[in-house]
């Protein structure tokens, strides 16, 4: 048996079809949900990107002890436990920040393949090449250019490599993540005991599809800002910008679509659908002005932050077309792949449960309640029927009192009845402080 892990990271649920989404077009991901099983409540424990894949390959919740860092020396990693049961394993990716060595992300694997040039890795470090940032950046005039104006301009050296880069999506990083994957598998001699893990970047930021899928704002006329400064929309973007960017990130969503969807249909036809795991996920969602801030300038654990789409194909059918509605998390999916694959594996270490008895149907849910934030910032939890935030003092997240929302009337988060809800909110503050004291 075989286990194939695709990630997209910065995929909000609900811009998928399979997950509700209306009017963005996602037909690959969408004819994968009929043959898997979709978990319409995962949630990432804790974020962003590297502590959430620390939960991944972990089977361990990070939020109350880890923030963004390198994996530990003692951590038994789900890549290290299949190597030493004799399992081939690649990695390809084209998130930078794994590249960076003291991460040292390729722990367990035999084959990795970092693509270089996404966001602000520096892969074209000659200060000559031209670029003009007035097409497409727009900086806030006050201390944070200093960061943002280098960034921006490192990007758009990277891009220099690719001069048709806004015309065809064949160099696109997603597309070169993809391919090497795709190579790596035609070149194997085995079809069996193989691990595969592809960790896209898109639609991560800059949110700059090429032109076949700048689909969903024909008639905008302004500027294309596809990597705003991480910040308050007001004062910063108009309406009509946010709306357009927002437009070029549900671009990216079909192109990284279309690109999985190669993937997938070479999986298919290859035969490798017949004995392997397949899962789709993302590591995070991502803000567009819901909470008056884009991007994740805040450690604001909001619904369109952590919740993440989750897709499992079994290859025997289990739990096809199931839609689950039970609590899952990112920590969750080592132990998944374990029982999968009849591993034993760190079971002492490891916080997340196994999902197949779900998709199975032989469990209805595997916790009570969601458990979620960030790092010495904050803390959330969710039930069926609410969502409680607590701010941890002395963090930077511009908070000054604990928030509870009720999720059947406010799914958005938008109206704070803490105030009209004190019990409700105190027996979640207890439960979670209990949960976080638990955890070793």
């Amino acid at each position: 048996m075989n286990v194939v892990v695709i990630v997209t990271d910065s995929l909000r649920a609900d811009h998928l079809g399979c997950y509700g989404n209306p009017w963005i077009k996602t037909p690959n991901l969408d004819r994968f949900s009929r043959e898997a099983t979709l978990f319409e409540e995962a949630y990432s424990e804790g974020l962003p990107t590297m502590p959430t894949r620390t939960a991944w390959w972990t089977g361990r919740y990070t939020f109350p002890f880890r923030a963004w860092q390198p994996m530990e020396k003692d951590d038994v990693l789900l890549a290290e436990v299949l190597w030493d049961k004799g399992y081939t394993s690649a990695f390809f990716t084209d998130v930078y920040h794994m590249h960076k060595p003291s991460f040292n992300c390729g722990r367990g694997f035999d084959c990795v393949q970092f693509i270089r040039g996404q966001e602000y890795d520096p892969l074209v470090v000659d200060p000559n090449v031209p670029v003009d940032l007035s097409l497409r950046h727009r900086l806030r005039g006050d201390e944070s250019d200093k960061v943002w104006k280098p960034r921006f301009e490192q990007y758009l050296r990277n891009l220099s490599l690719w001069p048709d880069w806004w015309e065809s999506d064949e160099n696109h990083f997603v597309a070169q993540t993809i391919k090497a994957a795709m190579r790596w598998l035609e070149a194997l001699k085995k079809r069996d005991r193989v691990f595969l893990w592809v960790d896209c970047f898109d639609p991560h930021e800059p949110w700059d599809p090429p032109k076949p899928f700048d689909l969903y704002s024909p008639r905008y006329k302004g500027a294309d800002l596809i990597d705003p400064v991480p910040g308050p929309v007001k004062g910063h973007i108009t309406k009509a910008e946010l709306n357009r960017t927002k437009a070029l990130y549900a671009g990216e969503v079909t192109l990284v679509d279309k690109w999985v969807g190669v993937l997938l249909d070479w999986l298919r036809d290859h035969g490798w659908f017949d004995n392997s795991l397949v899962m789709h996920t993302s590591d995070h969602g991502e803000p567009f002005g819901e909470h008056g801030i884009v991007r994740k300038a805040m450690p604001w654990p909001y619904d369109e932050q952590v919740r993440i789409p989750w897709l499992m194909r079994h290859p025997s059918g289990l739990g096809r077309g199931k839609r689950v509605k039970a609590f899952v998390e990112t920590c969750d999916l080592m132990p998944t792949v374990l029982e999968f694959l009849g591993v034993k594996g760190p079971v002492d270490k490891m916080h997340g449960q196994s999902l197949l008895p779900l998709a199975a149907g032989k469990e209805e849910k595997v916790r009570d309640y969601a458990y979620c934030g960030w790092h010495k910032a904050s803390w959330n939890i969710r039930s069926r029927d609410w969502s409680y935030i607590h701010w941890l003092p002395g963090a930077r997240h511009g908070k000054t009192e604990n928030e509870l929302y009720s999720r059947r009337k406010d799914p958005g988060e938008q109206k704070n009845v803490l105030d009209q809800h004190r019990d409700v909110a105190d027996e979640l503050e207890l439960e979670l402080r209990r949960f976080v004291a638990a955890l070793k």
